[in-house]
């Protein structure tokens, strides 16, 4: 079963990005598509750009940059669950994708964004050009919460209504069909 891997890119004390994230890690799970994993960058802790060399030439120096390998590098698809600051998105997420450069190559990757009335979309259309540039392939299908306060509750859980059910529902078959047909050029070439 191809592994999804679900970043939660806010990392701010009260951030709602952890209850969003942990409700499409749920979602994902009863999708049953994939194997899923959470990775909180406010957990994974990565330090600003530490390393000497760069990334594509895979000589990581830190601890941290290994293990981030190796998360990064098992994954077949990802999820970016990600807020809107300043019609961007966060420095902790440009930062967790420019550690590495082969890992990312050949996966598709999949938004749920966040915010105000513009839903976290122009955070969503920043990011495309820097995970194209990693050759990522975003898809289409995405979950855009508009007002995202009024989807959680007093126990701070995200509760979502039914259009938002049906998004995460369709970019995740969507993922699964991208991921499928990217496989091969995953697969080393034999020489």
């Amino acid at each position: 079963m191809p592994k999804l891997i679900i970043v939660i890119a806010s990392t701010r004390p009260g951030r709602v990005g952890l209850p969003v994230g942990e409700w499409f890690a749920e979602r994902a799970r009863a999708h049953g598509g994939f194997e899923t994993e959470v990775v909180d960058l406010a957990q994974l802790r990565l330090p600003l750009m530490d390393e000497p060399n760069h990334p594509r030439l895979r000589r990581y120096t830190n601890e941290h940059t290994k293990a981030w390998s190796a998360q990064v590098g098992a994954a077949d698809a990802f999820v970016l669950v990600t807020p809107e600051y300043n019609h961007g998105f966060t420095a902790p997420l440009k930062n967790a994708l420019d550690y590495l450069h082969h890992e990312w190559q050949y996966k598709p990757v999949g938004f749920v964004s966040y915010g105000g009335i513009a839903a976290g979309t122009r955070a969503m259309q920043m990011l495309k050009p820097v995970l194209v540039a990693l050759k990522m392939t975003p898809v289409v299908e995405a979950v855009n919460v508009p007002f995202v306060r009024q989807f959680i509750d007093d126990d701070e859980q995200f509760r979502p209504n039914e259009v938002l059910e049906q998004a995460a529902d369709a970019m995740l078959d969507e993922l699964e069909r991208v991921e499928s047909a990217l496989r091969p050029l995953r697969t080393p070439v034999a020489v």
